[in-house]
């Protein structure tokens, strides 16, 4: 067994898709309408989902907003350098909720962003 995708509501598609292709640097590996449904469905990551868990951003036509809800925690990516993610995605226009260090009552360096739905995105720092 293995994971195969996370899923995330998001409210503009396009905006999303962007976000997590141009700020965090993922993938377009899959898009689909479904008319009948009235969604769409995008799949984004770093690599090919035969071998690797992706997101899917799901936006049901019409739909601008969703509320958090107080049980979604946070996606988190791997990343070599914390300090250097967080400045890049700020230039790429992101948004960085927390900046890199170590976390609290521990060694591992992490950062937090936030996609424009609001979703936090947690940056842990490989550890050479």
């Amino acid at each position: 067994m293995r994971i195969l995708h996370t899923m995330i509501r998001c409210g503009d598609l396009d905006r999303s898709i962007d976000f997590y292709t141009n700020v965090l640097g993922m993938q377009l590996l899959r898009r689909k309408d479904y008319p009948e449904g009235k969604f769409t469905l995008a799949f984004v990551g770093y690599g090919d989902e035969s071998e690797q868990a992706a997101i899917e951003l799901t936006y049901n036509w019409g739909v601008d907003s969703y509320e958090m809800g107080s049980g979604f925690g946070h996606v988190a990516i791997e990343v070599d350098d914390a300090y250097a993610a967080c400045d890049e995605i700020k230039r790429r226009g992101g948004t960085v909720t927390r900046e890199a260090g170590p976390m609290k009552g521990g060694t591992t360096v992490i950062a937090f962003v936030c996609d424009p739905d609001g979703y936090k995105i947690e940056l842990i720092q490989k550890k050479s």
